[in-house]
């Protein structure tokens, strides 16, 4: 899904507030400028640990707006049970695992962009959580995703 402001055939991430409480959904937060500088693409807040259960929803979401989503790259230490691969609606998204502990979640794109997005840790308070999704989608940030979490208090969201 493209939005009207986006020109045809741009690669860019069209601005959307995703945040939504509902079970089996996606708590995410995407903006960006056509230019894409800031570090950051968005912001993700999974309620658990449990990648099975955490990703199918963002992968979901993500497709909504980005078109298909091929891979996703996280932080080992950071997810219990991490796969190689998962299939969400019909279609398979590999899974790439470092063990960074970097605070984010790298998407891929069918085109190949990659879009960064910040992982806010699953406990963290709904205030701090939004704060730090703030300053992640702020086209100015260049914050890197640790000092953010530092910041606004969510805590670093390796276990």
């Amino acid at each position: 899904m493209v939005d009207s402001d986006t020109p045809p055939g741009s690669r860019h991430l069209p601005s959307a507030d995703l945040s939504d409480a509902r079970p089996g959904s996606a708590l995410l937060r995407l903006e960006t400028t056509q230019s894409r500088e800031g570090i950051l693409d968005g912001a993700w807040w999974p309620r658990s640990r449990d990648i099975g259960a955490e990703l199918p929803a963002l992968v979901r979401a993500l497709t909504a707006y980005l078109g298909p989503v091929t891979r996703v790259g996280l932080d080992a230490v950071a997810w219990e049970g991490l796969p190689t691969r998962i299939v969400v609606d019909d279609r398979v998204v590999h899974i790439d695992s470092f063990t960074v502990g970097d605070d984010t979640v790298l998407i891929t794109r069918e085109e190949g962009d990659i879009f960064s997005l910040l992982v806010i840790p699953p406990n963290s308070s709904h205030d701090a959580a939004h704060a730090a999704m703030a300053q992640a989608v702020r086209a100015d940030n260049v914050t890197r995703a640790e000092q953010i979490l530092i910041d606004t208090g969510p805590g670093s969201p390796a276990p």
